[in-house]
């Protein structure tokens, strides 16, 4: 039975469009009476009933169970008449917490339902798929009222028994197409080979008969590993299945037959047909019987498998679909590209029809419709095809080549033996390529850089390849998901490029660190401003290796994602017993509570952003006490390899046994963040809370959501933390109630001033701010200008720099460097090259450190850069919005120590005369560094070392 909209296979499109009206209101979070009354009345059309509960509404009602007592009273109202008109079969085909929610909501009292807490055990139970037990020869899930309710009830049906599948790999070996991967029920453990079958379906058109490939379980560990659910083991849930393509061959002749005499009777030429099957995997485990689409690729070669050409223009090909599910296609090749060529401002393009004489037709880019000539010669039709160069380049995306033989039905153009072409034109290029399925691409965009060659010498990556762009200097920019990009030079000789890539240790303002886990993309900044991806080569792909090459505790892969998407694949190498979920419920469930048993050691672990820097107060307090010899053991959390702890202490890896084995046995516990959520503090320990700055915009308990009812997660996720500490740093006796109110925190809260501010009042800060300049390459003798906004929670996916950094470099001219620092938690800006994108740097005090100026809005920073006595300048673009949304402590207008500004023109015009702005705000700004940094005076971490540590 289908669950989901997508899904549905019938029906018509009165159905979906009722679906996806339903959908859209859910996905706006409009009133439970909206969404019933789109959904209308129940048992009108079972097809649709089916879909929605399973669906949109089904989602709906297990979030209006968690909202409260209100949204169940509503749940109920309005949901109890809709069931029930629903068809029983419908209902006893939904997949089983749909079905047990609604038999509840029919048949249970409404004050059992609505301020008893029936519906959320089943809700809160549901989520874990691994509550399934077998009487007997069935499974049932093991969820609440098992011993009130029908035991039909609980039956795993159809729609229960959705597998998880993966593929890893798929080749042609001695002829055969060769299938590898996983497959298993969520929550059936399968340990061994008993009882434990599984064969791989190809179903293709529905009369002919479907093709059995022969399989086998194999072990495959990866499966458990990556399984969501803990405490299951998968280990021989892995399968590989063959192919022999006699068997397509035979069917896809047999429906060429067919098709063949239906055209004939219609007095039309027989046409060769593409024949596809998709392909579903039927396995037997432990009494369950389950069937699914095969799903999922491993990136890389699994993502573009090879095609295996049968006889001169028919070929077999395993293809994924944009769901990425699996299929074999038998495909004759109709049409074939025969030539390319540029003359002037036509590109022509010649096809050959094989085994067809045509005379009239018509050819099609994408949705174009355009004029062909059709020649017959021996064998065949050739086909021409003429296009206008400026057209083309005005394109902006890739579009698909048909030919329309009048009679015939379109058919795709394919590349076959023809080399690819690309035809420079100015600064762009016009492309005609072959996709993963071998059909034509005609494309124009700028030029691109394309790899031909990449290859592994020691721990570098080397690449090399075409790019016969204008010449000049071009950077490389890897840049993962997370917005954090590195550049490094491209040497280019004539056409060609060559870049040497070292994944282990790359250059981040002057530290070495490695590339951080997930897949980083490529691409070059033309002089235009445009981003310029980088293709790979296609003939170069057979030969591409894209082995892991493990270095100093990490696995980095050049892979060719999406088909020929350059990348580089990163992932910590880490011990099978602590990866996926499984070795994570080991950790914290059984491995962390013995280790808190254990006698505590005389260690200090420090913790800064969940181990991703080495930076704030809690660095500044790890190197005061090193200063005064404390000799004892420093432990460092370091996630993903951030960064490299100072030589003599210890580093951890986040997340791992050792991690876990530090926050149980050391003493002392220094952060700046809330602690790992499986941390529970012990008697005996000591956390200090140094926290990350007083807070301008409301934080904690403070915030709106905060206090609906029910508590959100975050709530108690917050009071579980705040119980676990001892100490906690406040800024000024101003930001002390705040803090203590914000957080609901009852402790010790030690008024010292921060730590990570005391650089800013060094007598060393002259020399140190040398170096900090001469780490960002600042010349010496500018005025600095430090932009350095806050983070929008309404916003956050905007990287937009919202200063107009083209018109502040133009205005305040040669003489000032312009630092862009955007808040970890804002999507990463990109920021031109006129200004320097400082964003990434770890340490934000040493940026203060340089900064003449600073521009801010409703960040903490205002209250640090304070000690520095140095002007600042507030663009507050979005003030009554953010203040409404968010909400702020103080009256920023009445009482910021510099001028608030709406518009960046503004803002620009008040650094031009900072001078004369600074000493108009002078005395806001005595009084604002008197409330809010009293104690900043350089001595803050000695406060802190001498109350803990002495």
């Amino acid at each position: 039975m289908a669950t989901g909209v997508t899904a549905l296979s019938q029906g018509g499109d009165q159905i979906a469009d009722r679906l996806k009206a339903v959908q859209d209101l859910c996905d706006r979070g409009e009133p439970f009476d909206a969404v019933m009354r789109a959904v209308g009345s129940g048992g009108h059309d079972s097809a649709f009933d089916a879909e929605v509960l399973s669906g949109p509404l089904g989602a709906r009602m297990d979030l209006a169970v968690k909202r409260g007592a209100a949204r169940r009273r509503e749940l109920v109202t309005l949901l109890r008449p809709y069931l029930a008109a629903v068809d029983a079969g419908v209902k006893r085909d939904l997949p089983v917490a749909r079905r047990l929610i609604c038999h509840l909501i029919e048949h249970r009292p409404d004050d059992e339902l609505i301020d008893g807490d029936t519906l959320t055990k089943v809700v809160a139970a549901a989520a874990e798929p691994s509550k399934r037990i077998r009487q007997g020869l069935r499974w049932y899930a093991d969820l609440p009222f098992r011993d009130e309710l029908p035991a039909g009830l609980y039956r795993l049906r159809r729609a229960d028994m959705v597998p998880v599948t993966h593929i890893d790999d798929i080749v042609w070996v001695n002829g055969k197409l060769r299938v590898t991967g996983f497959a298993y029920l969520a929550g059936l453990s399968v340990r061994s080979r008993r009882f434990n079958w599984a064969t791989v379906v190809l179903r293709g058109p529905r009369w002919l008969p479907p093709v059995r490939m022969r399989t086998r379980r194999v072990l495959a560990p990866e499966a458990t590993h990556g399984a969501r659910e803990p405490g299951c083991n998968y280990d021989w849930s892995g399968f590989t299945a063959e192919l022999s393509p006699w068997s397509l061959r035979w069917r896809g002749a047999v429906r060429d037959v067919v098709h063949a005499v239906r055209r004939r009777l219609r007095h039309r030429p027989a046409v060769h047909d593409t024949t596809t099957w998709r392909a579903e995997i039927v396995f037997y485990s432990r009494g369950a019987r389950a069937t699914g689409l095969l799903r999922g690729a491993s990136p890389g070669r699994t993502e573009r498998p090879a095609g295996l050409k049968l006889q001169p223009g028919l070929w077999v090909r395993p293809v994924w679909t944009s769901d990425r599910a699996l299929q074999v296609v038998l495909q004759p090749n109709r049409a074939e590209l025969s030539g390319v060529s540029v003359e002037g401002e036509r590109l022509e393009l010649k096809i050959f029809l094989a085994g067809r004489t045509v005379t009239k037709g018509h050819a099609r880019l994408g949705g174009h419709r355009m004029a062909a000539e059709f020649t017959p010669v021996a064998d065949g039709t050739e086909v021409l095809v003429s296009l206008a160069v400026p057209a083309l380049l005005q394109e902006k995306d890739g579009r698909r080549l048909w030919v329309e033989p009048k009679g015939d039905p379109a058919a795709s153009v394919m590349l076959a033996d023809l080399v690819e072409t690309r035809a420079p034109s100015g600064d762009r290029e016009i492309t005609v390529l072959g996709d993963r399925r071998d059909r034509v691409l005609v494309s124009a965009h700028r030029i691109r850089p394309v790899i031909t060659s990449a290859v592994w010498e020691g721990t570098a990556l080397v690449l090399r390849g075409d790019y016969p762009d204008a010449a000049g200097p071009r950077v490389l920019t890897l840049r993962h998901r997370s917005g954090l990009s590195y550049h490094v030079p491209m040497v280019r000789t004539g056409d060609q490029f060559s870049v040497r890539l070292e994944p282990a240790s790359m250059d981040r303002f002057g530290d070495v660190v490695p590339l951080a886990s997930g897949t980083w993309n490529m691409s070059v900044r033309h002089p235009s401003g445009e981003i310029v991806p980088l293709r790979m080569d296609h003939a170069a792909l057979p030969g591409l290796d894209e082995t892991p090459r493990a270095t100093e505790g990490r696995s980095f892969r050049m892979l060719s994602t999406r088909f020929d998407v350059p990348v580089v694949a990163v992932e910590e190498e880490r011990p099978a017993d602590e990866k996926g979920v499984a070795g994570t419920h080991v950790l914290r469930r059984v491995f962390y509570p013995a280790q808190r048993t254990e006698p505590l050691t005389d260690a200090t672990v420090y913790v800064v952003n969940d181990g991703r820097l080495y930076a704030d107060s809690v660095r500044a307090i790890y190197e005061e006490r090193v200063r005064r010899g404390d000799d004892r053991e420093h432990i460092w959390i370091v996630k993903d390899g951030a960064f490299t702890p100072p030589p003599g202490t210890t580093s951890v890896r986040a997340g791992s046994r050792e991690h876990h084995a530090a926050l149980a046995r050391s003493r002392f516990i220094v952060t700046n963040a809330f602690l790992p959520v499986w941390f529970r503090s012990r008697e005996d320990q000591v956390v200090l809370q140094t926290w990350n700055g007083t807070p301008v915009k409301r934080i904690g308990n403070d915030q709106p959501h905060m206090t609906r009812d029910p508590r959100p997660p975050i709530w108690h996720r917050q009071a579980a933390e705040v119980r676990g500490w001892d100490v906690l740093l406040s800024q000024s006796p101003w930001a002390t109630p705040v803090l203590r109110r914000a957080f609901g925190y009852q402790g010790e809260i030690l008024e010292s001033g921060l730590p990570r501010n005391d650089v800013l009042s060094s007598p060393d800060r002259d020399s140190l701010a040398a170096a900090v300049r001469a780490r960002l390459g600042l010349v010496e003798g500018k005025r600095v200008v430090l932009y350095a906004p806050t983070w929008r929670d309404y916003d956050r996916k905007n990287a937009m720099v919202k200063l107009d950094l083209a018109k502040a470099r133009e205005a305040l001219g040669a003489d000032h460097e312009l630092l862009v620092r955007a808040h970890p938690m804002q999507a990463m800006p990109a920021v031109p090259e006129i200004a320097h994108d400082v964003t990434t740097y770890p340490d934000i005090a040493d940026l203060l450190l340089v900064a003449d100026v600073l521009v801010t809005d409703y960040s903490s920073v205002m209250f640090d850069f304070a000690a520095t006595g140095r002007p600042m300048v507030f663009y507050g673009y979005d003030l009554a919005k953010y203040s409404t949304k968010r909400g702020l402590y103080i009256d920023l207008p009445e009482q910021a120590p510099g001028p608030v500004l709406s518009t960046s023109a503004e803002v620009i015009d008040a650094l031009r005369s900072i001078d004369s702005v600074a000493a108009a705000h002078q005395d806001r700004y005595d009084a604002f560094r008197a409330t809010f940094a009293p104690r900043d005076d350089g001595k803050a971490t000695a406060r802190v070392v001498d109350r803990l540590f002495s």
